[in-house]
């Protein structure tokens, strides 16, 4: 038996649908018991519905920069997935991206690529707006008053995100500190990995161990070589020893750091695959124990299961997921 478990199930569409009806005392009511529930520190607050629409807002952002971070694209980002609490819950089909492209839509029912791994935080975006507009009669008495408060809360969204996501981004990097070319740094390398198609979760794992040591410019073993471009590579390498050497930290003490954000292990879709089949063909439920294993703590190196953390074989490619898998 498989159990979804979260602190709440309540979601974005739980206010939505109130709204449509007009049945605005059962908004109130909802919002009362999240607050009394999950949000209790806001209750003292001159206005606990704006206080709640606020943090929200900002959870959300935070969710899908974490999301964007490590590669996981949520598969079905309507309103009614998004959970109150900032957590990920009812993504039907989802995946991690494997090779590294921005459009990646892991959805195979998602034609237009509405929900395309770039497109999450602009969707994210216009979930917030829904729930928002769900809301608009618990901010003012005045709606005009109510929508224009709510406009200028949505507008803090994407500063929000981009805190988050750029301080994320920096740890996987191993910096500590903020300097003005660090988003540069980030997205040159994000350009070349989309160009050469890099598995996005094996390179930051490999640059865990990069050197500013290293003689002659060496690279730790397997890392260069993820990349068509050799020059291409060598430049960025080089821009961003630099950069961490700005840092005047300790190697080692960065590599650590930075083992602790980039996962080793992620569910591949054809891990989940093996696992499945194992499972109904045969009865062999030992993957399923290994995945478990792995996914508890994906930051650890499990040596004896290295073959996990490996590009994935030629077939997966041909697996597709969808709402009805």
């Amino acid at each position: 038996m498989l159990t979804r478990v979260a602190p709440s199930h309540v979601r974005f569409g739980s206010f939505e649908v109130f709204y449509y009806r007009n049945q605005f005392e059962q908004i109130k009511t909802l919002a009362d018991y999240v607050i009394a529930h999950h949000y209790a520190e806001l209750s003292s607050t001159e206005n606990p519905y704006r206080a709640l629409l606020v943090e929200v807002i900002e959870r959300t952002a935070k969710l899908i920069a974490q999301w964007q971070s490590v590669g996981f694209a949520h598969g079905v980002m309507n309103s009614d997935n998004m959970s109150i609490l900032g957590l990920t819950i009812d993504y039907g089909p989802f995946g991690f991206m494997e090779a590294y492209d921005p459009a990646y839509i892991c959805n195979h029912s998602d034609h237009e690529g509405r929900y395309a791994f770039d497109r999450q935080a602009e969707i994210g975006l216009f979930n917030v707006s829904c729930l928002a507009q769900a809301l608009l009669p618990l901010f003012d008495e005045d709606p005009n008053k109510g929508a224009e408060w709510a406009k200028q809360a949505l507008s803090e969204y994407q500063g929000h995100y981009v805190h988050h996501y750029a301080g994320l981004m920096r740890a996987k990097l191993g910096l500590n500190n903020v300097e003005v070319e660090d988003q540069k740094l980030i997205e040159d390398l994000l350009a070349l990995m989309a160009t050469d198609r890099v598995d996005f979760t094996i390179l930051f794992r490999r640059l865990c161990d990069f050197s500013t040591i290293a003689r002659g410019g060496a690279h730790p073993p397997g890392l260069r070589d993820l990349f068509m471009q050799h020059d291409a590579f060598d430049h960025w390498a080089y821009q961003y020893k630099v950069r961490l050497l700005k840092e005047a930290g300790v190697d080692e003490v960065r590599q650590r750091r930075m083992r602790q954000v980039n996962p080793k292990y992620i569910l591949r879709n054809y891990l989940a695959e093996q696992a499945i089949r194992k499972a109904e063909n045969d009865k062999d439920y030992s993957e399923i124990d290994i995945l478990f294993r792995l996914l508890q703590n994906p930051f650890a190196e499990h040596g004896e299961f290295d073959t996990y953390a490996d590009h994935p074989p030629e077939w997966a490619s041909q697996i597709s997921v969808s709402c009805s898998s």
